[in-house]
């Protein structure tokens, strides 16, 4: 089969490769990739900035996304069929959607939403599962409370505009002037032009700030929320709960709590907190977020399409900040 490997971590040893079908344990799905999409923790994965903690044995097939038709199940696998379509982000450790076949546990799986097509569901797991995760899990966001979404144009922002606007929530976020629009027609109640505005010094009171921004920005964040609020960081510093979600050593949190002392520190002295966030697998959760998708509460947005020989160039295109709303997508039918 067609993959794209990593044959050492770095972005020049990023190769097209062909690979043996893999092999399925009685758990899996083995899954023939229809479209993938690209996320920024491919290029974090691919760079080894976790590979600490996620120990990637190199060569390794990258891609964290995926939609397409079980080819085979194995022996104790029910609830899916060969056959089916179905949408996955696979779990650490065993990603690699960025191939013509992957094999999938079946607890990461689901059947993917009626309304979508296979490459606009390769566009939602793991966006759609960390806004879940992110609102629903860690932060219990209620009717009525007041949550800002930086860079809401993105992927991961304009997923999380939509489904705090489905919980109730007053929908803040930071997007360009000629984002504006769409981020109004997903939901934001208030688009702030970032080229042109400080939000920090317009906004006050929230109850939480989903920060993909990092550096100053997240300092400033801290600003803006209600005492007690809560500042969610995707792209880091990382904590110590995140080395503990990963089952790492015991010195391991203590080094990330190290990385992530001045931000937290800075959060304690305005009686706000700070928690790093960095998601998990779920075909549970995937499956009450197809109804979401079949009900039109939630959307993919897609900026653009690659063929599957194109993935270094999508890769390259996103790495380099050229999308401008949404999810790039990789298609190989």
């Amino acid at each position: 089969m067609k993959a794209l490997v990593v044959a050492r971590y770095g972005k020049d040893d990023v190769r097209a490769a062909v690979l043996p079908e893999p092999p399925i344990s009685d758990r899996d799905v083995l899954v023939k990739m229809s479209a993938a999409s690209v996320n920024p923790l491919d290029i974090m994965v691919r760079n080894g900035e976790f590979k600490q903690l996620l120990k990637y044995k190199t060569p390794f097939v990258l891609g964290h996304d995926v939609a397409g038709v079980i080819t085979r199940v194995g022996a104790g696998v029910r609830g899916f069929a060969v056959g089916d379509e179905v949408y996955a982000r696979p779990r650490d450790l065993r990603i690699g959607t960025f191939a013509e076949y992957i094999a999938i546990d079946k607890d990461d799986v689901a059947i993917k939403p009626a309304s979508l097509s296979l490459h606009e569901a390769a566009a939602v797991p793991l966006v759609a599962l960390a806004a879940w995760q992110i609102l629903v899990e860690k932060a219990n966001i209620q009717p009525a409370q007041k949550v800002l979404i930086h860079a809401g144009a993105g992927g991961l922002g304009s997923t999380l505009i939509q489904l705090a606007k489905h919980l109730g929530a007053h929908v803040a976020t930071t997007a360009s002037d000629a984002r504006a629009g769409l981020v109004r027609e997903l939901g934001a109640d208030e688009a702030i032009d970032y080229t042109t505005q400080d939000f920090s010094q317009v906004l006050s009171g929230y109850d939480l700030v989903v920060d993909s921004v990092g550096g100053e920005n997240l300092m400033k964040s801290l600003t803006v929320l209600r005492p007690g609020g809560l500042a969610i960081g995707v792209t880091g510093p990382p904590d110590a709960g995140f080395a503990k979600q990963l089952g790492a050593p015991k010195p391991f949190e203590f080094v990330l709590s190290f990385l992530s002392r001045k931000v937290r520190k800075a959060a304690k002295k305005l009686g706000v907190r700070y928690s790093f966030f960095f998601m998990h697998a779920s075909g549970a959760q995937l499956r009450e977020l197809a109804a979401l998708y079949d009900a039109g509460h939630l959307r993919p947005v897609i900026d653009s399409t690659f063929t599957f020989d194109q993935t270094l160039q999508a890769l390259a295109y996103v790495e380099g900040g050229k999308a401008k709303a949404g999810k790039v997508v990789i298609t190989l039918d």
